[in-house]
């Protein structure tokens, strides 16, 4: 458990060390504030999020620590999570690059939505945490899994996108970038094809999916789709 506990931290810390190189290498700074108030708010949210499950959840936390494309058993995956990864220090770059070379002007309360938005996702994180045990990070079915239907899963089939897809939305405006937003378009796909393999999976794979999924017909958005 300890192990478990140190592997987990240290790996919330490496994530906010490459998150804060990434941001004021490109940025060629260290007075870039929007940066310092993404980082505290991510640090803190993924950090309670963290110590929540080492409480109550420590199998949780074990599947969740353990991601990233080479834990990933099919290709696609493998394929879909370099992606992701690329995609996602890219909308780390952009926006320095953007406040180093002053591309685009930000309003101060979009800033501040962006905040909003990156608060908003983490909690929806927590409660789908709460509510499904087997929220990996990587594609697979574990046994004694079974079909979660409560909670934000009542609404959307995949609750976890949700808050990943605001959380992306929301980085680029809280880092006063409008640059980063066709990043988060091209990123896009990648999720979406990483949702379409998950949906296939578990339908042929965890027993009453099928039956789950006639019964909320919605993936990420109420009567969008």
């Amino acid at each position: 458990m300890k192990h478990l506990n140190a592997k987990a931290i240290g790996g919330l810390l490496g994530t906010l060390l490459v998150m804060a190189a990434a941001l004021f290498l490109s940025a060629g700074t260290l007075r870039y504030s929007q940066a310092w108030i993404y980082l505290a708010l991510f640090g803190v949210s993924s950090l309670a999020i963290t110590l929540y499950l080492m409480k109550k959840d420590p199998g949780l936390l074990e599947r969740r620590v353990r991601g990233g494309p080479t834990a990933e058993k099919q290709t696609s995956q493998k394929i879909i999570q370099s992606l992701t990864a690329v995609a996602f220090i890219a909308m780390l770059v952009v926006p320095g690059l953007d406040y180093r070379f002053a591309w685009s002007k930000v309003p101060l309360y979009a800033e501040a939505a962006g905040d909003v938005l990156v608060a908003l996702a983490f909690i929806i994180i927590f409660f789908v945490y709460k509510e499904n045990t087997f929220t990996s990070a990587t594609i697979d079915v574990y046994a004694g899994q079974t079909v979660i239907s409560t909670g934000p899963y009542a609404l959307v089939r995949h609750p976890m996108y949700v808050g990943g897809f605001l959380m992306f939305l929301g980085m680029s405006l809280a880092l006063g970038s409008w640059w980063g937003l066709p990043v988060l378009a091209l990123m896009m796909p990648a999720l979406i094809w990483r949702l379409l393999d998950e949906e296939k999976l578990l339908t042929e794979k965890l027993p009453g999916y099928a039956e789950y999924k006639n019964k909320v017909t919605w993936r990420l958005v109420p009567l969008v789709w």
